[in-house]
């Protein structure tokens, strides 16, 4: 089983996104950074399983790993939206995908070492 694949997939479904000239504004009282922070979450989950090799032991090494991968494509994500028209690098939606990433890698290893206690 390849666990790179989800990865693969979920960054090249944020790369369809960033590619829209508009998007449809978020539901209710969320805001565009809440949808950053929430598909970064997303994003470090499946990297983190991926650079664990899976969730039984994930390694603070392996969660690190994810937050530096899914934050640095989180950056070019960003740089990405310098050419589409209407879209444009934002620090703040940067900034929401590395809270996002630190948030979404940190809750699989913290679950790991849950589990393993309980």
């Amino acid at each position: 089983m390849n666990l790179w694949a989800p990865v693969i997939a979920y960054m090249a479904m944020l790369f369809g996104f960033s590619s829209l000239s508009t998007l449809p504004s978020p539901p209710g009282d969320f805001s565009f950074y809440d949808v950053h922070f929430a598909a970064y979450v997303g994003l470090a989950i499946v990297t983190t399983r991926a650079t664990a090799r899976g969730v039984r032991d994930v390694s603070w090494r392996a969660v690190f790993a994810a937050i530096v991968i899914s934050s640095l494509y989180g950056v070019s994500d960003e740089y990405h939206q310098l050419f589409v028209p209407g879209r444009s690098f934002d620090v703040f939606d940067m900034l929401a995908d590395t809270i996002g990433s630190i948030v979404g890698a940190s809750a699989v290893g913290a679950w790991s070492i849950i589990r393993h206690r309980f």
